[in-house]
This record gives structure tokens, sequence and C-alpha cells, in this order.
């Protein structure tokens, strides 16, 4: 299928083109269009009819495209930047790759180590650059975490945490019969894997054990839903971590990281917004968020301006080019304690990580 065309928009030095139109990758296109001036939303792309153009009018992009092939194969395509269903995140990867593009991707990367393994080596393959949407590495507050804790100035990590809470659903869960347990695992509680796992450098995850439930909904617990859970960790650096989640925070959207060590402890995050506040008979009030894409809209603009200067550093040879970011590797460590995780939740066991390909059950 053929690009079709809306009316011409001025263009930009980087082609980026988006794959997916719902909440997250719309959001990744408005901040392509809107918020990176030396980059341009060169191609809309999603199957589902009507959304690509829709989308694109919007934001004024010239080509809009239900099939995805159409991005592969456009040569003055860049990058992509995936916000398709996670179910086609490795195989988008694996294509994107194989065209040259340079990619940006939600997390999670895959559902399965060996189809993200796949993906990883198509990209090792051809060289281009591979960004995982983790963004609470981009957000101030956990990037002043991180800086105190490679500094050296809170000593060796001993215990760390990391939490998600989201925000309580008026009329209960979304489709909360069709929620399965890998879901609070691969989709939520990742962040806090990788969180966990970049705020303990040099450290991998050699143990995970999770208790969870459905709390939130304890009518579809037979399904499968998992909407609770705690999971522990403990790093080959014998650093413990816990992390956790829930999907009904009454107060507003909660994410929140802690890193205590051998000379100090700092935190991140704070459920509270404090840019106004209010006090009145009934006590004080502070507002909160209710999106995960207001409570981190710099930090999901940030990764995407970030991606953009890696690239151009890549192929001007500039200093931009050494920027740090999510890799394949960060990805691949925080699938496999999801996958821990899950397993561990579905035995009530602990599962030792052996080696970074196969998972044993701790009898």
């Amino acid at each position: 299928m053929a690009y079709q065309s809306l009316p011409e928009n001025s263009a930009r030095p980087l082609r980026i083109a988006v794959i997916g139109t719902g909440w997250i990758g719309a959001f990744h296109a408005r901040t392509v269009a809107q918020h990176l001036p030396d980059a341009q939303l060169h191609v809309v792309a999603d199957p589902a009819p009507g959304r690509a153009a829709e989308l694109a009018a919007e934001l004024g992009c010239t080509n809009y495209t239900e099939d995805i092939a159409d991005v592969f194969a456009d040569e003055t395509v860049d990058a992509v930047v995936i916000g398709a269903p996670s179910s086609f995140h490795a195989g988008l990867i694996a294509q994107a790759a194989a065209a040259g593009k340079h990619i940006f991707c939600e997390k999670p990367a895959a559902h399965a180590l060996s189809d993200l393994d796949t993906a990883l080596k198509a990209v090792e393959d051809s060289g281009v650059l591979l960004q995982i949407g983790f963004n609470r590495r981009f957000s101030r507050d956990f990037a002043a975490v991180a800086e105190q804790v490679y500094s050296g100035a809170i000593g060796t990590p001993q215990l760390l945490r990391s939490l998600t809470r989201d925000p309580e659903v008026a009329g209960g869960l979304p489709n909360a019969a069709k929620i399965r347990s890998h879901v609070i695992f691969t989709e939520t509680l990742i962040h806090d894997f990788d969180t966990l796992n970049w705020l303990n450098p040099g450290a991998e995850v050699v143990e995970v054990h999770v208790m969870a439930d459905a709390l939130v909904a304890p009518e579809h617990r037979d399904s499968g839903l998992l909407d609770t859970a705690v999971v522990s960790l403990r790093y080959s650096n014998g650093a413990i971590a816990v992390a956790e989640a829930n999907f009904s925070a009454s107060y507003g959207y909660d994410v929140r990281g802690e890193v205590f060590g051998s000379k100090g402890m700092v935190q991140a995050g704070n459920p509270v917004q404090l840019a106004a506040a209010s006090f009145d008979s009934a006590g004080a009030h502070a507002p909160t968020e209710r999106l995960n894409i207001k409570l981190f809209a710099q930090a999901y603009r940030e990764q995407l301006s970030i991606f953009a200067r890696k690239i151009r550093g890549l192929r001007d040879g500039s200093a931009d080019a050494a920027l740090e970011v999510p890799t394949g590797a960060d990805a691949r460590a925080a699938l496999r304690v999801a996958l821990a995780a899950l397993e561990s939740s579905e035995t009530g066991l602990p599962v030792k990580l052996e080696s970074a390909t196969r998972l044993a059950v701790n009898a």
C-alpha cells in the first residue's frame, strides 16, 4: 500500500515515522511534531482504518499509511518510534533494524526472551541505534537519584525500592476480564525492574520472589487477573530490593524510588504535585496527576529529544553520540526479571536466575 498524502509540511532534518496511534503512540507523535524542532514527523502508521489519517491530519504530517511495510520500504525515513501494542514490539524491532532504521521502542521490547534475542540480533547485525522507552531514567528526580548513586555519595546500595500505583479508575478496571497475570509484571513493573537495575550499577538480579493477588477486582481472580503485587529481588552484590504495584490508587498516579546505601539514602518521586495547593476548613489539599503522560510529560519528551540527538551524533561524530540511553540489553535484563516474577507468582516459590537465559525454581 502506498502512502496517502496530506498537504505538505515543512521539511525537518531528521525524518521520524511513528508506528501505532494509541495513547502512547499518539503522545510520541505529538512530541515529535510539536517539541522536537530539529526533527520531522514524516509518517504516521497504523493498520486500524482511519487512525493514522486522523492523527496525521491533526499534526500536519505529510504522510500516513495503514501498511506498516511502507515505513520500512521508505528510504527517506531515518528512524521509527514504535508505539504499537507490545505483542508486536519484537517483530517490529527486527523489521526496522533490517531496513536500517534507528529505533525507539516502547516497553516491553518483547514478551519472551527468545523473541527479544532474535530482535536484538537483527539490531546488532544492522548497527542501528535501539533505545527502549524506560522514561523514568529521564525524569529529573530519578536522574538526580542516579547521579548520587553513581557518584558514590550514598556508598554501596544495600536496600532499594521502586513502586508504581496506577490511579483508581471510575467504574473499575477497564477490560478487567481481558487482563492476564503477566500484565502487572511485563507492562507495569517492567519500569520498576529497569529502575532498580539502573540504580544498582554493576549488579544483576539473582533471585525473585513474588506475592500477588487480585485485590482491586477480586471478581476477576479466577480469570487470571493480578492487580496487586510485591516483588522481592536479591542482587549479585547482595543488595535486596522491593518492587510493588497496584492498579487502584484513589489519590492519583504514584511512582517513587529509593536507594539506601552504606553512606546515606536518596529518594525520587512524590504523588503530590506542588505547583498549587489549597488550605480550608477541611484541611490542606494538593493536586495529583491521574495520567502517567502528565506526571512524566517532561521525561517522555526528553527521552525522544535524546534519541534524536544521539542519532545526529552518530552521524556527525559529535559528543551526542555518547549520550547514554536504555538499550536492548537493559530491556532484556528487565524482561528477565519480569518473567521470573511471573513464574514465582504461579508457583509461590522463589525463582533463581542462574544465567541470563535460564530460570530455575528454588525448591
